[in-house]
């Protein structure tokens, strides 16, 4: 029987003790002493978040088929036990086995937000494991990430030694089997680095050596151990219907962020918004075949007994087996209390056949992303939606029986204009005018409610806007101002609602976004003046994050406000993703000229992703 890492007292003083327990329905459970390899897979979050992962769940269920290998599971200590396990010196552990992760062979670090970097830091700190990779001795964990922010592992590269570009189903197991066989060998640290650095997909950034110009961009990068590779491709899954998915996903004793079964549909985005790094850094598109779904979705459901279903994607409106692979759900589970539940539609391709059968199972407020006001900007940035798409999408919604609506827009776009920010007052109004012309009043369900949101635009590696000059702080807090101002001016003001994302966390996540090696000075420096769980506002401190940025000499305005040429060398050039650096600035290109690339079912653009040989760029082809 296996001991817990916490004492009762400590476990009875602190919030939510089934955090660091274990033991949740469908946990794997091996002898630590029988297996070959251990693999402490993390979520550098609280576990609410990070049990809410599907990635984590694939690759827990992946590695744990193998019996020369236990996977186990570690999250970021909340802030509560964050002090007691300093205090008492109680190294960080995992779920499985209670045992410290020191002991373990690897520490795989999903990197799915920049905000979670100083809570990576927290994971070897309390792990009891040096957080720079040079200072690790033979006997330490070797150190990798993965995930999307590792398509710029730059600012990050001080404190991994390795890292994993791309989809984890690929590669993995020969990673593992290169382990196994450096140790049968009795090789060091550094051979089976040699040895990762062979496999396609492992970045090791101890190989590399990076130099400088005078104004701070970089003028060369060069391997300087072999066999490191020039460059890096990402690992890529061609058959989705044919790959490792979980039959028994985890399920939770306490209320997590996504608490349901998520089924994924499919990956990529055929769409090419030119803000969106997961539509480009996951081309070509591929689905999931509708028999896989509901063969996965019965075994799902069956295995966790979970009273919710998602179908995960970037754009679930563009699978094109979507309404039979609804209607299967609706008529499988029927009378079950089973809920449906479908993220990431477009408006436009939303058929009333559909949201009509979800609304029999659920009724909820629907969620549209026009992400910006006026067309003339929904043109820059490739949205290929229009005003009466989207007030045709609004009315089959209302007459469909919904009265609430969520609409999500970015401000500080390339090229926007103060009209451009107020017509999202305008658009959200004209949505509420839809609802009151069209809906008689005997059949309304109360007042129309619209939600309007803004994040704040931030430049991402791998998108067409990776050169463009990123906001102020005060200037995304006056694009607020002005957004504010002229919902409060409109007619339908009282059904309007507006929220904003945080100016200053912002900024900071558009510095680690497109940050070089340099950066992880800072990254180490905030983290040592006590920053952690930066992507949760009431822990986030401005004022510690700039401290260390002075006390390393470095301008957060370099990596934010300056303009970027197209001849500069960036951070992640050397990672090939696929889509060409010549799609991305003739997009870019395209983008100040405020002209639409079609979709890839419409018309290939040429952007590179049919190098890998299959989905979307091969449907049509003999």
């Amino acid at each position: 029987m296996r001991k817990l890492a916490l004492s009762d007292e400590i476990l009875l003083s602190i919030e939510k003790p089934a955090r660091y327990i274990g033991n949740e329905i469908n946990m794997v459970k091996k002898d630590p002493n029988a297996v070959k390899i251990r693999f402490a897979i993390c979520f550098p979050d609280v576990y609410e978040i990070g049990m809410s992962h599907l990635g984590i769940q694939i690759l827990y269920d992946m590695l744990n088929k193998r019996e020369d290998i236990y996977c186990e599971r570690v999250y970021s200590p909340w802030i509560d036990l964050d002090t007691i396990m300093r205090e008492q010196k109680i190294p960080l552990f995992a779920i499985e086995s209670q045992e410290p992760i020191y002991t373990f062979d690897f520490i795989g670090i999903t990197l799915q937000y920049e905000m979670c970097y100083t809570n990576i830091l927290q994971i070897l700190d309390l792990g009891k494991i040096p957080l720079l990779a040079k200072d690790r001795k033979e006997q330490d964990p070797i150190v990798i990430g993965g995930g999307p922010c590792s398509y710029n592992p730059e600012p990050l590269a001080d404190f991994f030694d390795l890292f994993y570009i791309g989809e984890g189903e690929t590669v993995y197991f020969q990673l593992m089997d290169a382990y196994k066989e450096n140790q049968r060998q009795g090789g060091t640290r550094l051979t089976f680095l040699e040895r990762a650095a062979e496999i396609p997909g492992i970045y090791v950034p101890a190989f590399y050596q990076i130099s400088y110009y005078p104004d701070g961009t970089i003028q060369k990068r060069e391997v300087i151990h072999s066999p490191a590779k020039e460059k890096i491709q990402k690992e890529l899954v061609l058959d989705l219907s044919d790959t490792f998915y979980p039959e028994k996903p985890l399920v939770p004793f306490i209320k997590v962020t996504q608490d349901r079964v998520v089924l994924e549909i499919q990956r990529g985005c055929i769409r090419g918004c030119r803000f969106c790094q997961a539509g480009m850094i996951y081309r070509p598109v591929r689905e999931r075949s509708l028999k896989f779904l509901k063969n996965m979705a019965c075994k799902m459901l069956y295995s966790t007994g979970q009273e919710e279903i998602s179908l995960s994607s970037l754009s679930s409106s563009d699978y094109s087996k979507l309404k039979e692979l609804v209607s299967f759900l609706i008529e499988e589970f029927q009378g079950q209390g089973i809920n449906l539940s479908l993220p990431s539609l477009r408006i436009d391709a939303f058929s009333l056949d559909v949201m009509s059968k979800v609304q029999d199972i659920r009724k909820s407020s629907l969620t549209f992303a026009p992400e910006a006001g006026s067309q003339r900007l929904r043109d820059v940035i490739n949205k290929g939606l229009t005003k009466e798409v989207i007030l045709n999408g609004a009315t089959e919604a209302f007459h469909g029986g919904w009265n609430r609506v969520k609409l999500y827009f970015m401000l500080g776009l390339p090229t926007e204009t103060t009209e451009d920010m107020e017509e999202i007052a305008v658009l959200a109004d004209e949505i509420a005018r839809v609802y009151y012309a069209e809906i008689p009043k005997e059949q309304r369900q109360g007042k129309v409610q619209i939600t309007v949101s803004t994040s704040f635009f931030i430049p991402k590696p791998f998108t067409p806007f990776q050169w463009a000059p990123m906001c102020t702080k005060e200037e995304f807090l006056e694009k607020a101002r002005i957004v504010n101002g002229k919902i409060r001016s409109m007619l339908n003001q009282k059904s309007i609602t507006y929220h904003w994302h945080e100016a200053d966390v912002s900024v900071l996540e558009g510095v680690l976004a497109r940050g070089d090696r340099k950066v992880s000075k800072v990254i180490l420096s905030a983290y040592q003046k006590g920053c952690l769980y930066d992507a949760w506002s009431e822990y986030f401190d401005e004022k510690k994050w700039m401290e260390a940025f002075e006390e390393n000499g470095i301008d957060p305005a370099f990596y934010t406000t300056r303009v970027r040429e197209v001849e500069e060398i960036l951070p992640w050039d050397f990672i090939d993703v696929g889509v060409t650096k010549e799609f991305l600035i003739r997009e870019w290109r395209q983008a100040k000229k405020e002209v639409v690339t079609p979709n890839c079912k419409e018309s290939c653009s040429g952007c590179g992703a049919n190098v890998f040989g299959g989905g979307v760029c091969y449907e049509n082809k003999g």
